[in-house]
């Protein structure tokens, strides 16, 4: 099983679409997926057709002790989902209360290792515990990134945080992977910053690279992954690809 974390506390870059997507496309190629929507938001719970309404959330499991197992839910589209709900709002203030609170979920989650082949967590853009928590129970952190000067800012702040979490836990998390995303070829800004991660984060960077495309942006109010509901457009194409790639990427290396 690994755990994919989706993160970057600068909103607007398809963090959510990511996850919802990659999901998606990770279950077509016949893995066993588990999503995660850790967003009070819960945008990845709608665009997944699941009510939003949903009483129950991780953070029964992570405050009341409830077996994980009992707030997963079938989606229509392969993959399964622990929705969001909205007293993640209240998370802050409940897991203060927990013994090493953000070390918890990575403990909840080695019930359901043997379940399924790929955990994907769409976390909240705020900093929070819920976040944090997320980033330690990663196995890869995904870093969705807009080819503009200022994400590339947000990119230094994820990994300054990341680092200050690790000096404070002892943990060794690290940023995986980088995903350029609503990138335009005609824009001469973009081209420019995606060259830049080229050249200093030639390791990290993946070689698909997710087009702005409305169809991405249309799905979710349909309730539905854009593999659904229109799996020729760009968009579906390049999550397909990228699915592909961290499939070969990672299990090749688990085979290894």
């Amino acid at each position: 099983m690994t755990t994919l974390v989706i993160a970057n506390q600068k909103g607007g870059v398809g963090k959510t679409t990511t996850a919802l997507n990659l999901a998606a496309s990770l279950s077509a190629a016949s893995r066993k997926v588990l999503l995660i929507d850790l967003d009070s938001q819960k945008n990845s719970t709608s665009a997944s057709g699941v009510n939003t309404d949903a009483s129950s959330s991780l953070l029964d499991v992570l405050i009341d002790n409830k077996p994980i197992n009992s707030v997963i839910l079938k989606t229509e589209f392969k993959f399964d989902l622990i929705p969001a709900s909205q007293d993640l709002i209240s998370a802050e203030m409940e897991l203060i209360n927990i013994n090493n609170p953000t070390a918890v979920l990575k403990e909840k989650l080695r019930q359901i290792k043997y379940d399924y082949d790929y955990i994907v967590i769409d976390c909240p853009p705020s900093l929070g515990m819920l976040s944090v928590s997320a980033l330690r129970a990663a196995d890869k952190v995904l870093i969705p990134l807009q080819c503009e000067y200022y994400s590339l800012e947000g990119l230094a702040a994820m990994n300054q945080t990341i680092q200050e979490i690790n000096s404070s836990t002892g943990d060794e998390i690290k940023i995986s992977v980088i995903l350029r995303t609503m990138f335009d070829t005609r824009n001469k800004s973009a081209r420019e910053v995606s060259q830049e991660l080229e050249k200093h984060f030639a390791e990290e960077l993946c070689t698909t690279v997710i087009p702005r495309n409305v169809k991405l942006s249309e799905a979710p109010s349909y309730g539905m992954p854009a593999l659904y509901y229109e799996p020729e457009a760009k968009g579906t194409i390049a999550y397909l690809a990228l699915a592909g790639e961290l499939i070969n990427k990672y299990e090749k290396n688990s085979a290894a």
